[in-house]
């Protein structure tokens, strides 16, 4: 299990870094109910990334109980497409980053999210913890990890648990910022997701970069 455990927090490292899952945090916490809005956002995204996580999960043991050509092979194909994956939008987002003097533009769906209330909040956890595509892509690499090891249930309940804790890290760290420093964690926020927004494709881009030559090398070692 430990073993297990020390395969996929590199990868829920890549969710928690994530600047796109941090900034939704950041900005519920100025609306008119920030602590509610962004924690609800919290349990929401705890319970997309989880739901995901147990899906998988399935999935592969699905998989792994019907595979002929053995567990290592199966898991370590779905490491080299997924580490492949990474390594192309790695590239992907470095071309795209914006200039030193050019203003990062965010994602038009979060135009509106200073103005989410707690209800729509939870909603948007779920959707962002479950569907984002970053998310499911390192997802589906710690379920085929998790789902081929051999785990009893209860270990796979810890493994996941694990998985989620460290996923979640990044969005909590902004509701346990305002909770800390209270009145003086505006400027610290904002200084934040100033920070995220520009250099989120340079962030992503060296993420996806390291994580995918990870997968890549595993890959091959499974096959």
């Amino acid at each position: 299990m430990r073993v297990v455990i020390g395969d996929i927090i590199p990868l829920a490292l890549v969710v928690t870094i994530s600047p796109l899952n941090i900034i939704p945090a950041i900005l519920l916490l100025f609306t008119a109910r920030p602590l509610a809005s962004a924690s609800a956002f919290l349990v929401g995204f705890i319970i997309g990334v989880g739901a995901l996580l147990v899906v998988l999960v399935a999935i592969a043991g699905a998989i792994d109980r019907s595979a002929h050509s053995g567990q290592a092979t199966w898991v370590g194909i779905v490491k080299l497409v997924l580490g492949a994956y990474l390594m192309v939008a790695a590239v992907r987002k470095f071309r795209g980053r914006p200039g030193p003097d050019e203003s990062a533009a965010l994602p038009r769906w979060m135009d509106g999210v200073a103005g989410y209330s707690p209800g729509r909040s939870l909603g948007l956890g779920v959707v962002l913890g479950g569907l984002n595509p970053k998310n499911l892509v390192v997802g589906a690499a710690a379920a085929a990890t998790i789902g081929s090891a051999g785990l009893s249930g209860g270990h796979q309940v810890v493994v996941g648990a694990v998985y989620v804790a460290v996923a979640v890290v990044g969005v909590a760290a902004p509701i346990l910022v305002t909770v800390s420093l209270g009145d003086r964690s505006s400027g610290v926020l904002d200084g934040w997701k100033d920070w995220l927004g520009h250099n989120n494709a340079t962030v992503m881009s060296v993420l996806f970069a390291v994580f995918g030559v990870v997968l890549v090398g595993q890959g091959i070692a499974g096959v």
